[in-house]
Order: C-alpha cells, then structure tokens, then sequence
C-alpha cells in the first residue's frame, strides 16, 4: 500500500469513533500507526498524537521514522503547553540525535519551553536559571542561527525576573529593618549584587534607592559609636547616586535624606 494511500486513511480515522483510536492504539502494523500520529499530530490532536509516538520511539529506534517521531513528541506536548515534559523530549532529542535534522529546533525548543515555564519573579527561579542555560548552550552551537535574536530577547526576559526576585528580597529585607538582626545591611548587599550581577538592568535606579535608604537607616538606628561613619556613607552614597540619576524620579527623598544626614554629622 503506498504511503500516500495510508495518509488519506489516517486522515479519515481523525473524525472516527473513540473505539476505532483504541484499535489503532493496539495496532502492531507500526508503519501504518507511525503515519496516522503524523495525521494527528498536523490536525492538531496532540493528545492522540503523543500516545502513539510514546510507543513508536521506541518500537522504531534506529529508523528515521524514530528520530522524527521524537521530535514530534516534543511538539505535542509543547502545543499542549506542558512545556517541562516537551523540554524534556526536546534534550532527549539533540542528546540522541546530536547532527539530526531537527537537532537546532529541538535546542532553540527545549530553551524555549523553559522559558515559557519559568516561574514568577517572587517565586524559586530553578527553573529561570535553567531555561538561561539552555538559551546560552543554543547560542554556543548554533551562533549563526537564524533564531540567535529570539534566544537573546528570551534570555533578556529572563534576567529580567533575576533582577525583580532581587528587587522583592532587598525590598522585603529594607521593610524588615532590624527585626532579628541587621536587615539594612542584607538589602544593601543584596541590592549592590543585583546591580553587579545586572549592571544594565532597567530596576537600576529603584535598587539604587534602596542601597540609600538602608544606608540612612543604619546610620539612624546605630549606637552612637558608629553612627557618624554611616552617616558619612550615607552621604557618599548620595553622591553616588545622584551622580548617576540627576533627574531621579527619587530626587526630593534623596535631598533629604542628604540634609538630615549631613546635619548629623559632626565636623
């Protein structure tokens, strides 16, 4: 029977009976089921889909038929927006297949499924720092693909929540003040690596605030014996920042943080 025969029948089964799906799920005649996952997979029935080429990556491993069929599976499951288990089939693919045609696809993919996976900045960003690393090692193979700029934006996105998960800790450790222990200074630290870490990130100037702020606090809130020499940082502070952001939408908090330290400090 020629293929193209198979493919119109594979066609007709879309529209068939729950009962007619199972006995092509129980069919051993692998050739004919490999070409109606294929009809499954491009009518958009991924669910179908991915049940038969579960068994035929195995079942035809070695063949041709097995290398698309994996790659297949990792769309399915991508269109079904699992994007963990795509992922995995993804790897699973350039690890197997790594000259396969579908090898850059399944790279750019499995960083791209992380990337739609990964979590909100306030949450554990495992997943963040793991889709940056599949983007990065995309970049390293394949520096000349055409999907070199997407990898990138994505990669941008995704230091972007690094930098809020930073931005929310520091914050929560300025709010905290000296409850259980010197919090200021773990915003200040926190803060100062964030922008180290991220020096153009576009939270640059909030981050920047904070550092000052929790500065002016330690500075109040010190025992006598060390408040001059952090009024005196605070105050090296503000000429950093000011220096940097002269039009600060944080400029009259700024100036006053600076008068109210300088007036502390005795010459």
């Amino acid at each position: 029977m020629k293929w193209s025969v198979v493919i119109v029948l594979a066609m007709a089964l879309l529209f068939s009976s729950c009962g007619e799906y199972n006995r092509i799920v129980k069919c051993t005649d692998y050739e004919y089921k490999y070409e109606v996952a294929k009809a499954y997979y491009m009518s958009g029935k991924y669910s179908k889909a991915a049940t038969l080429l579960e068994e035929l990556i195995t079942i035809m491993k070695g063949t041709d038929k097995a290398e698309e069929s994996l790659f297949m599976l990792g769309m399915t499951y991508f269109s079904q927006e699992d994007y963990t288990t795509s992922s995995h089939y993804f790897t699973t693919y350039y690890n197997t297949y790594p000259r396969g045609t579908y090898a850059e696809l399944s790279r750019f993919n499995a960083g791209r499924a992380l990337f739609l996976d990964s979590p909100e900045p306030r949450l554990d960003q495992s997943g963040t720092y793991a889709a940056i690393q599949e983007l990065q090692l995309f970049m390293e193979y394949y520096p000349l693909s055409d999907k070199k700029d997407d990898a990138q934006e994505m990669i941008f996105q995704l230091q972007d929540k690094l930098v809020w998960k930073d931005y929310y800790a520091a914050k929560l450790y300025y709010d905290l003040g000296n409850y259980m222990g010197n919090n200021y200074l773990s915003c200040v630290v926190t803060a100062q690596n964030a922008l180290k870490d991220y020096p153009y990130t576009a939270l640059r100037e909030d981050l920047s605030i904070l550092i000052l702020r929790a500065r002016y606090q330690m500075a109040v809130q010190s025992v006598y014996e060390k408040q001059q020499e952090r009024y005196r940082e605070t105050v090296d502070e503000y000429y950093a920042f000011t220096n940097e952001f002269p039009d600060s939408k944080y400029k009259k908090e700024a100036d006053e943080i600076f008068e109210n330290s300088r007036k502390n400090i005795k010459e």
